[in-house]
């Protein structure tokens, strides 16, 4: 870390401070924060700074810039919030225009950002906006010019308040440019830039992120002086210790990714978890699946409204929804503290990418797992994340239908003990009791078992899926097509048959249309089906061989998408 220059007395409470003793820090105490900030802390149970809270604050403190580089969850919003709160001038009316700026990639992270540093600045009076798209303009507009002290903004919608001259930088001392390489790479650069020059030349210009891509370093260059640079990694195991993120992949076949990722999650049992998708339709299809498949999925992209992101989210909060599909960018900036999975469905483009989306998960000490679906040609990128990362990605077997029934009868028993433990059984007594006249107690206990474990069981409806070696490219690896360009076919799954159906992507067709379809008018259920392929003109669809016939016969009587189709078992020409 850099120090060449000296403080400037007239920003901060403790001029004096050695930047260099900011590692001998041991509390918040010590910092030479404001007592208002430092109740706020004690009341929110903050008793230790972090490392990147540690290194940051006391330069930060003396008005000094800051280039710091920090994995999300290592607190670096509180490492940002409480020095320019600290900073910030008493109670001033609506005249001032604010004194500090915080610029953030995505409006969920606006919204996270401006309730944190409303919760540390609770005992100063400090006003707080967040300023994002989506929102109804007039009321920030309103509040802007009632006076505002921190205004939290996502780049596009700073610019153009600045523009309606709602957004006057004349009085910044501070400018916060949060998750950077995440505004970068969202194409924010252009706006960053314009906002950088039109802020008054003598402010104090912070910058964090997670990755310093060159660009950032151009960035740094030109508008930071001199700035105290700063390295946070996520704090190190002890030898032989369980890591946080426990990080794993598995190599799947593209037509059985969804059934792998149900049967994954069946096993892992996940609190909640996101699922990261490539594209808009890839997050809608997912979730029509899995909510079909039984799981309680959300969806959420940038073509969603604001109103529908915010109702989203508002699901998971209150744990009604479990699953979050959603690809990179409108899962930026989430920190949701009950997730314990992250799942790549398929494998990032870039290691950055990566990084940032198992930040989601292990955040402030919580341990978490992070998941990757790997097909076959996607391996090498595997191991270029991990050398890029420096950790290792175990590869494991899809869990196989064993695995399931062991994880669904560890389910049972420790149901079964809780039971034990907390309910009241006493009126089930006499039933008990009259069976023991005929039946052996372990004989009594062993149906009891078989009667729970069955009631919560339902069937994986497939055999084990393929256990695939990864590849490194070439000839056998390209798309499954022969020499004429068509598309091979796989072999449905054993037991299964696979059906086609006369309408598809052209017909609206999406895949919780044709499960409930086939679970409304038969006795399967929605894990009794297989894989899913929706096309243009027509779908395929697996069912249990033996219920083939009963499928079609139900689904020639009746409509999808309000209409009739032709079923039929596929034939070898149906592509």
């Amino acid at each position: 870390m850099s120090s060449t220059t000296g403080p400037d007395p007239a920003k901060g409470p403790d001029p004096a401070k050695d930047v260099d003793d900011a590692g001998d820090v041991t509390g918040f105490a010590e910092l030479a924060l404001r007592p208002g900030l430092l109740r706020s802390l004690a009341a929110l149970g903050y008793e230790e700074p972090t490392p990147i809270q540690r290194e940051a604050v006391p330069p930060l403190l003396t008005g000094r810039d800051l280039l710091g580089q920090a994995a999300t969850g290592t607190g670096k919003t509180a490492a940002f919030a409480l020095p320019l709160l600290n900073r910030l001038a008493d109670a001033r009316d609506g005249d001032h225009g604010p004194q500090a700026l915080v610029l953030v990639p995505t409006r969920e992270l606006a919204i996270q950002v401006s309730e944190a540093i409303h919760r540390y600045g609770r005992d100063l009076g400090a006003r707080v906006l967040p300023v994002y798209g989506g929102a109804p303009i007039g009321r920030q507009v309103r509040a802007l010019l009632q006076g505002i002290d921190v205004v939290v903004a996502t780049p596009g919608r700073a610019l153009d308040h600045m523009g309606r001259g709602t957004l006057r930088l004349d009085d910044l001392d501070t400018v916060v440019l949060d998750e950077a390489d995440e505004m970068l790479d969202m194409g924010f650069a252009d706006d960053i830039e314009a906002i950088l020059e039109q802020a008054p030349e003598g402010r104090q210009t912070v910058l964090f992120s997670a990755t310093l891509p060159p660009r950032m370093d151009e960035i740094a260059r030109r508008h930071l002086r001199d700035p105290v640079r700063i390295q946070i990694a996520r704090a190190a195991q002890e030898p032989g210790a369980t890591p946080l993120v426990r990080q794993v992949s598995y190599i799947v076949p593209r037509a059985y990714k969804t059934a792998a990722l149900g049967r994954i999650l069946d096993v892992e049992s996940p609190r909640s978890a996101i699922v990261f998708c490539r594209t808009r339709e890839e997050v809608d299809q997912l979730a029509d699946s899995l909510n079909g498949r039984g799981y309680r999925a959300e969806s959420l992209h940038g073509g969603m409204s604001q109103e529908q992101r915010e109702r989203v989210m508002e699901k998971l909060r209150t744990a009604t929804a479990d699953l979050l599909v959603a690809t990179d960018v409108a899962a930026r900036g989430l920190d949701l503290e009950q997730l314990t999975h992250v799942v790549n469905y398929s494998v990032p483009s870039a290691p950055d990418s990566y990084v940032h989306r198992i930040g989601r998960v292990g955040r402030a000490g919580r341990e978490g797992v992070a998941i990757t679906l790997a097909e076959p040609r996607e391996h090498r990128m595997l191991k270029t994340i991990e050398r890029v990362t420096r950790q290792r990605i175990a590869v494991e077997k899809v869990p196989t239908i064993a695995d399931l029934h062991a994880r669904r009868l560890e389910l049972t028993r420790a149901a079964l003990q809780e039971s034990l433990l907390e309910d009241d059984l006493e009126r089930f007594r006499v039933v008990v009791e009259t069976l023991t006249d005929e039946f052996d107690p372990m004989e009594i206990a062993l149906a009891a078992v078989k009667l729970a474990h069955d009631a919560s069981y339902v069937p994986d409806g497939m055999d084990d899926i393929p256990d695939l070696p990864p590849t490194t490219g070439g000839r056998n690896e390209r798309a499954g097509r022969d020499g004429a360009g068509r598309r091979d076919r796989r072999p449905p799954s054993g037991g299964m048959a696979r059906l086609f159906v006369g309408a598809g992507r052209g017909a609206g067709v999406r895949p919780q249309d044709l499960v409930g379809a086939i679970t409304g008018e038969t006795r399967l259920s929605g894990r009794d089906i297989g894989a899913i392929e929706i096309a243009q003109r027509f779908s395929l669809v697996e069912v249990p061989d033996g219920a083939a016939d009963d499928v079609i016969a139900s689904l020639r009587g009746t409509t999808i998408k309000g209409r009739r189709v032709a079923v039929r078992r596929e034939r070898q020409d149906s592509r």
